[in-house]
């Protein structure tokens, strides 16, 4: 059973979907690789009141570290990629090279490039961490912009 509810962000509405009670996705608007709404079930606050208390205390430089339970749907490479997600620390960057090189696969930093841009949890599974092999920031499903205010947030040199 699939619900969701939506909760404000510095970014706009973020869209927090659970499957049978466990997370399986955070949606900016207009994210690319963004679900259908109608797949996102009954809305419901109530699985998600830890998400969004986690998320606010993110937002408000309270936590640079998530603990909840959640579900990634996807390929097993995807799984792998978002798991080397979820090891790169708060205020750090790596580069979609790094990431293959630590699957093992460095010729793979494309198909990296495209797993990170279909990671369905943004923010608590930190694919704003990842940048090009110059340092430029390339590609964000939820637009390079909002990015580069991430990063900035999680540098110290931009607050909320």
């Amino acid at each position: 059973m699939k619900q969701h509810t939506l909760i404000d962000s510095p970014y706009g509405p973020l869209t927090l979907v659970a499957t049978d009670g466990t997370l399986c996705g955070v949606y900016m608007t207009d994210q690319r690789h963004r679900p259908p709404e109608e797949s996102f079930g009954d809305r419901d606050p109530g699985p998600f009141t830890e998400t969004a208390r986690q998320l606010d205390a993110y937002f408000a430089g309270e936590l640079t570290d998530f603990d909840l339970p959640f579900s990634l749907d996807g390929t097993p490479f995807q799984r792998s990629v978002w798991a080397q997600l979820l090891r790169i620390p708060f205020g750090e960057t790596r580069t979609y090279g790094e990431l293959a090189e630590a699957l093992g696969n460095p010729a793979a930093s494309r198909a990296v490039g495209l797993a990170n841009g279909k990671n369905p949890i943004s923010v608590i599974v930190p694919c704003h961490r990842v940048i090009g092999a110059n340092g430029n920031l390339t590609g964000y499903g939820g637009g390079l912009p909002r990015k580069q205010r991430l990063l900035d947030f999680e540098r110290g040199s931009a607050l909320f």
